[in-house]
């Protein structure tokens, strides 16, 4: 049986050498515009989900406590490195974003850029986000959806075959996912390539 979550290790943990160079610049914006619609208070506790190599690092409040979290060792050795040029205390861990190591109620923001829509059980990954948010906490999400209102066709779901292997699945719809998990959406803005990133923040009631 085909284990997509070792599958996400593996590649990723490849792709990090090279994953700033395509990143870093092109998605800088977009990060920027999602983390601006969260209202930042000092000493908040904050988890980058799926931080990859870091690029949130430097976007954030420096009055904030951080942990990291990504699935790949390859991808947290860099964002320990950038924490470390920043000079910040970051508490950077491989786990895995469907089974978090950390008590219910935790942190007050759970940042996710660009991890739903490549994770094998997206619903279950909320799930968790939604778990270790104190109430009232609120749910950073950044990603690629199809719209809410229109299912994918055939021909994005035959594209997404490949996609979904690659790099990430083009089918999913934000607004479900998160309605299931129990979050309500504040904010929904889109931010790169039309509206197919988007920008969400959602809060735990």
């Amino acid at each position: 049986m085909f284990n997509t979550t070792r599958w996400n290790r593996r590649r990723y943990n490849a792709y990090a050498p090279i994953y700033d160079a395509v990143a870093a610049r092109l998605l800088h914006e977009p990060r920027q515009a999602s983390l601006r619609q969260v209202t930042w208070k000092s000493g908040m506790r904050v988890l980058l989900d799926g931080a990859g190599t870091g690029l949130d690092l430097p976007l954030l409040p420096r009055d904030v406590e951080v942990d990291a979290t990504d699935l790949s060792a390859a991808m947290i050795r860099r964002a320990v490195r950038r924490a470390a040029g920043l000079e910040r205390d970051v508490d950077c861990r491989v786990m895995d974003a469907e089974a978090l190591d950390y008590p219910d109620d935790s942190f007050d923001v759970v940042v996710m850029h660009f991890i739903v829509a490549v994770m094998p059980d997206p619903a279950r990954g909320l799930a968790e986000a939604y778990r270790v948010l104190k109430p009232g906490g609120r749910l950073c999400l950044l990603d690629k959806f199809q719209p809410d209102h229109r299912p994918a066709g055939t021909g994005r779901r035959l594209l997404n075959a490949m996609t979904s292997a690659l790099a990430t699945d083009i089918t999913r719809q934000a607004t479900p996912l998160l309605d299931s998990a129990g979050f309500i959406i504040e904010r929904d803005t889109p931010v790169m390539l039309g509206s197919v990133v988007r920008a969400i923040t959602a809060t735990k009631p």
